[in-house]
């Protein structure tokens, strides 16, 4: 009874309280935001910590390091722009850099023609559907090393799988990675292998979220499958085709494993890319300030042809960022 009657009166007061004041509810939502920040920034530094010490801070020391001739060992010597000016007569750096031009020549249109075929051929309602998807995307996933034991394994001259094919069928054997003429065509092969399955995902992603009622109205306006293809498709593809190839182009010119693993820049230095051409400047001939000017002579290579294909992208009002 005596609970029964306190609790009105006690209500009654809480009632009769005076309401915090404006003021006091502004300075609990501020502490209550800084709080949720340190809480957030706590989960978000220690990978920021790791992100800069890993790229940021190597970048800056790359640059400076570019402007010095160093090779490890000896103090380092101020060149200024002198291993930029080296680059503009280094015949081999040319080289190098036409045999990567032909490798982005070859693959990157091809990386994205066949991603779009094979993700059009799996957009499909039939048995297995998954298990064909996932056969397609596991290249992707294996590494390099896996990559270059299998390219040895199917092109080598004297005992590869391919040669022995083409002793079977009675037609002449090649010479592959021990061509010089043939060599990037195998290197090139083998990394459509690993990576067209990335622009098969992509593509068939926006292939699944093309709208069905475009392609319904198409049909009844009298379109075949493939005049519905080019005229409703393929528009809606645009945005995911800039993206695609600007990936596939950045990791062209970045292609070092695969050679590494396979010819190591042969034969006669016919795979020799400048990723690879860097890696031996710097690490086997110690020449780390003229290797990290390369390399930002490669990153403004990069650089230049992205905003030229985003901004030819935009023009042309297919931009896929």
């Amino acid at each position: 009874m005596t609970r029964v009657a306190v609790e009105p009166e006690v209500q009654a007061e809480r009632r009769r309280a005076p309401a915090p004041a404006p003021a006091q509810r502004s300075a609990a939502k501020r502490r209550r935001r800084l709080r949720e920040g340190l809480e957030g920034w706590g989960f978000v530094v220690p990978a920021l910590v790791i992100v800069l010490g890993l790229s940021i801070f190597p970048a800056i020391w790359a640059f400076f390091l570019s402007l010095q001739k160093w090779n490890g060992f000896s103090p380092a010597e101020n060149v200024g722009l002198g291993n930029y000016q080296q680059m503009v007569t280094d015949s081999e750096l040319h080289d190098a850099f036409f045999h990567t031009l032909l490798y982005v020549l070859l693959f990157v249109p091809t990386s994205i023609g066949l991603g779009l075929f094979l993700a059009v051929a799996l957009n499909r309602r039939i048995r297995f559907i998954g298990l064909y998807r996932t056969a397609i995307f596991v290249p992707f996933v294996a590494s390099a090393a896996v990559t270059g034991i299998l390219t040895t394994y199917l092109f080598n001259p004297q005992f590869g799988l391919v040669n022995n094919v083409l002793r079977v069928l009675g037609l002449p054997q090649q010479g592959w990675l021990e061509d010089p003429s043939q060599a990037m065509v195998v290197i090139t092969i083998m990394s459509l292998w690993g990576q067209a399955a990335f622009t098969t995902v992509i593509y068939l992603a926006a292939l699944q979220d093309t709208p069905a009622e475009l392609l319904e109205a198409a049909r009844i306006d009298g379109a075949n499958k493939w005049e519905a293809f080019w005229a409703v498709v393929w528009p809606q593809l645009m945005p995911v085709t800039i993206f695609a190839t600007i990936w596939q182009l950045i990791g062209a010119i970045q292609l070092f494993d695969l050679v590494y693993t396979t010819t190591r820049g042969g034969p006669l230095n016919a795979t020799q890319t400048i990723v690879y051409y860097l890696w031996q400047t710097a690490f086997q001939k110690l020449q780390f300030g003229y290797g990290s000017a390369v390399a930002y002579g490669l990153f403004a290579l990069t650089l230049i042809i992205t905003i030229g294909v985003v901004v030819y992208s935009r023009r042309s009002k297919t931009e896929g960022f």
